[in-house]
Formats: structure tokens, sequence, C-alpha cells
């Protein structure tokens, strides 16, 4: 797989959420004081380490007298069956408890590397607080904060290390899959093996009406106008809950890798169920893998004039986030509207890879600057100064200048959608990212100012001295 997946596991409370948002850089884990708050696994790459891994945080373990809770155990074995690693997360502050010691056990019957991290450790001795940890005969413990960030960089790369590296492997499989590499994910039954039989025009994958027919991500090349093309049916994603088979309770990580493995992600979306929450999450880790999105409604041709306009209306208020993929109506069954995919997908992949020279960005820039000045900040304009292009799949467009870093949210969205429209990079996220430029005279400020207060002091001390002369010389008079 081409990236290694890491479970986070741990009681209540412990801080497993505040730890899942420090290593993917995001706030999709909902934290609050309160224990047992996350009851679903969350799915995010981890950006804090050595090299990028999928973390999965999972709800809290019990750890009660009458063992691990049976319901949250199922739910956290799902997580690290196919999980690479296991970090168990404990707390500092209240130090070790039966219940972590539960847990211990139940984690010791995995075949799996597992990393006691010691949380809350922010302000104490680290040696003394992970001492008694030892007790879980899980290895040395590893004192961090995950809400002040202490020691997590160090604590991951140890873990990371643990893990084989893959990446060679990985490299000379997508070697083996040329041209533009289409994803196809959706929740189960969606149409997806459907989808890719009608594109290629043959049965290369097996479909049946049944859910989660797919089992592993397959790769199909094909050609089509004399381009080359590799689609990589997914299996689908669905709830905890209707999970039966075992092969397909980590599917959602399958998903992720197929994205991470694509050029294009087509997100298929069942028109006769609507927008669903499940569909959302596969669109939030679409958007996050950076790669170009395409976003096709399928079984439209099942539907009335009224659920047609219901979807519509839906689609455009909760796909708001995502307004600049492309949006296709589609029946996969009957093929309507499945070839103009294909100028979607070529146009998607051409933006993501599409390079701009640095002039021209400076010259959208200094637009932009134009039309919609930059917010004051302490009394200071924000000055923008140069930009370059920093990367592809996705565009990532770097800006220097002062106080970049203060910048509103709003003000980048604006600055992205200029850019979007100037280069045309259509369907693919195009990432902003500010670096500060250094003032060339503050050293210089800094040293007349220095400069100044010392010859203030030596005026002072010569004033003085002369009024201490002058006072002795009136007492002596």
């Amino acid at each position: 797989m081409s990236k290694p997946v890491i479970a986070l596991v741990g009681r209540p409370n412990v801080g497993k959420s505040t730890l899942f948002n420090r290593l993917t850089r995001t706030r999709d884990a909902i934290v609050a004081d309160y224990p047992g708050l996350t009851r679903d696994r969350q799915y995010g790459t981890g950006r804090v380490g050595k090299s990028p891994y999928i973390i999965v945080d999972t709800g809290g373990l019990s750890g009660e007298v009458e063992g691990v809770d049976p319901l949250m155990a199922g739910q956290v074995r799902s997580a690290i069956d196919d999980a690479d690693a296991i970090i168990f997360l404990v707390d500092g502050r209240q130090g070790l408890i039966p219940s972590d010691e539960v847990i211990g056990n139940y984690l010791r019957q995995f075949d799996k590397p597992v990393q006691v991290l010691v949380n809350k450790s922010e302000g104490a001795d680290t040696s003394v607080i992970s001492a008694e940890f030892f007790q879980l005969g899980l290895g040395e413990p590893y004192a961090i904060s995950s809400a002040h960030g202490d020691n997590v960089k160090q604590a991951m790369d140890d873990v990371l290390d643990r893990i084989p590296n893959s990446d060679e492997d990985d490299e000379m499989e997508l070697d083996d899959h040329p041209g533009v590499r289409v994803a196809v994910i959706g929740r189960p039954n969606v149409g997806k093996s459907t989808l890719i039989n009608r594109m290629i025009g043959e049965e290369r994958v097996v479909a049946f009406d049944m859910p989660g027919t797919t089992r592993d991500s397959i790769f199909v090349p094909f050609e089509r106008n004399g381009k080359e093309y590799t689609l990589i049916d997914t299996a689908g994603v669905r709830r905890r809950k209707n999970i039966k088979e075992s092969i397909e309770k980590f599917s959602i990580v399958k998903a992720m890798e197929a994205m991470e493995d694509s050029h294009v992600v087509i997100l298929l979306i069942d028109g006769s169920e609507g927008l669903t929450d499940q569909d959302l999450t596969l669109l939030g880790l679409a958007i996050e893998s950076g790669r170009g999105l395409v976003i096709a409604v399928n079984k439209w041709d099942n539907l009335s004039k009224d659920q047609r306009d219901w979807v519509k209306n839906e689609l455009s208020f909760r796909l708001q986030f995502a307004d600049y993929a492309k949006q296709h109506i589609i029946s996969a069954l009957h093929g309507t509207g499945v070839g103009d995919l294909f100028k979607t997908i070529n146009a998607v992949h051409q933006a993501a890879f599409k390079r701009v020279s640095t002039s021209d960005l400076n010259r959208v820039l200094e637009q932009a600057v134009l039309e919609h000045q930059p917010p004051m900040i302490a009394g200071r304009r924000v000055k923008l100064r140069y930009a370059h292009l920093g990367g592809l799949n996705p565009p990532r467009v770097i800006i220097h200048g002062n106080q970049v870093n203060k910048l509103s949210a709003a003000y980048t969205k604006y600055l992205t959608n200029v850019f979007r429209k100037a280069f045309k990079w259509v369907g693919t996220p195009v990432t902003i990212e500010y670096k500060a430029t250094e003032n060339p005279f503050e050293g210089r400020k800094n040293k007349m100012k220095h400069r100044q207060t010392a010859k203030d002091e030596k005026s002072a001390m010569k004033a003085k001295i002369k009024k201490k002369k002058k006072t002795q010389q009136k007492r002596r008079t």
C-alpha cells in the first residue's frame, strides 16, 4: 500500500482526537472535555513525522472490570486488523490505572507493533511521568503533549521507523499502470463497477446487484482515442453497523490509497438516495488527497422530475465547499452522460499538471491586489511581494510578503479563485502557501536602537556625575 496505516486507541478522554487533529493538522475530529465523544472511526492523512501515513482515530475503549466493551472492541478491532502499527494513548496526569492494563492485555494479542504514548505530560518530568507505564509490557513509553505538540514529531518518527518501507515497491507498481489514472470511489452499490465497464466498453470488472462485490482495488488499463488510461475500482464504503464480512471492514483505507495512486478521482453518488453523510466523508477525503475531482450522480434515469429537482438543490446547497469540481448526471447502466466524463477527466488532468511561468503568476497576483487590497493588520497594510509555482497535482502557489501569516481564509479563497480562473485550473484543488519575507532593515533598526539607548544612558550618566560634582562644590563652599 502507498501509505502505512496507524490505529490510535486508548480510553475515553485521554486526548486521542486532539492528537488526531495534531497529526493531520486539521480540526476534523470533534474535541471536547467529555469522555467517549468519538463514537465512529475518523480517517486522515498524517502530516507530522518523517513520511505521510493514514491515521485512524477510534472510539474509546472502556477497559472496565467486565473486560473491554464488546461494541467498542469490535470497532477498534476493525481499525487494527489492517493497521501496520498501533498507538496506545494513556493519560500521564491520571497515571496507570486498571483500565489501561486491561487494554494493554487486549492489544498484546495482535501481532502488531504497539507504541505507548503518555499524553498530557506538559510541565512534568517526562522520565518520571512515563516510568509506571513500563508495567504495561509494551516497550518504552514516550511522553508527549497532544495539545501543545511536545515530542509528537519525535514519537511519530519512532513509530514510522518500526514500519517496513514499501515506497520503492509502490513506485514500481504504479509504473506498470501508465496514462491517466482515475480512481472511482463511492459507497457500496452506487454502480462503480458498472460505470467502469461502461467506460471501457466491456465486462472487465465483475458487477453484481449486491453491495460490496468488489473486494480490493482493481487496476484496469485501456486505451480510448489513442490515449492511455488506468481506471481504479475500489471497494465500497459502508456504515459500521452494516459491515458483516471482515474483508470489507477497512474498505475506506483502500479508497484512500486508490486516491493517492490516482491523478483524477470520480466520486460516484447514488441519485436515488441523494447525498449522504458517507458521500460527504468521501468527498472530504478526496479533497484532502489533493487530486483532481469529478462528481458523478448515477441512476438518474430512475428518478422523477420532483426527485431530480430535489437532488439538484441538495447538491447545490451542500457541495459549495467543492464548487470547483464539475458535476455530471449519468446512468452507468444505460450509458447516458458517460461519454462526457472523459472530456472532464482530460481537462482536469491537464489542469492539475499545467505549468505557469513566474511572470504570469506575478502579473495575476498584482492585478488581484489592485482589484482587492489585502486588509490592514495593526495599522499596516499586508504586502504581497511576489509568487512562484511550488508544485503540481495539485497546483501549489507560494506567495512571499510581510504579515502574510495573518491573512484571513476569506482573502486566501479570493486569491485561489483568481488564480483558478486566470490559468483555467478546473476541477483541481489549488493550494496557496505563504512565506513571510524578513525585513532587511530590521537588524539595522535594532542596532540603531541599541546605539541610541547606549548613548542616552551615557548622557544620563554624565549629567548625574555633573550634578553630583555641583552638589559637592556647594557643600565645600
